[in-house]
């Protein structure tokens, strides 16, 4: 076989390799995630959020719902952060709590920007106090992982 012929039948036999190829990962893939091993399952993936209001019949019930989770976790982010700043001296009590002041600011705005993307709709107080928990569940992840970090 000449090196010609060995190239016309090369070029082919790669394309068709490479058509197979790809067509084995797009069938193993799942359609939900489009493919996106982001959104794969797996140990990154992320958790379905459950419904934390599964109870509630009205605009006016969800809103409430909202409120008192967004309560429930202030309630818990000033537990962990009292007992933060019980472990740490005058100097780091200052930085902590300038670092708190400029979250709260920081918490309060986002929150403001999420909610009015409902501006002047009955779901906005429900968005607004969802966006708030969330964001200060996140914050006592971080003060539970400074107290981790400091009790070694």
């Amino acid at each position: 076989m000449t090196m010609r012929q060995m190239k016309s039948i090369k070029r082919p036999l790669i394309l068709t390799l490479a058509l197979l190829l790809s067509s084995i990962s797009i069938v193993g893939m799942k359609p939900s995630t489009g493919g996106n091993p982001i959104l794969r399952e797996g140990a990154n993936a992320q958790k379905p959020k459950e419904d934390p209001c599964p109870n509630a019949q009205s605009q006016l019930e969800m809103n409430q719902c909202a409120g008192n989770a967004y309560k429930a976790a202030d309630d818990e982010l000033n537990q962990v952060y009292r007992k933060l700043v019980a472990m740490l001296d005058a100097e780091d009590k200052l930085q902590l709590k300038g670092a708190q002041t400029a979250w709260l600011k920081y918490r309060d705005a986002h929150c403001e920007f999420v909610g009015d993307q409902y501006k002047g709709g009955s779901i906005r107080p429900m968005i607004y106090a969802f966006c708030l928990a969330d964001v200060t569940k996140n914050r006592t992840t971080e003060l539970k992982g400074q107290i981790e970090d400091r009790d070694q």
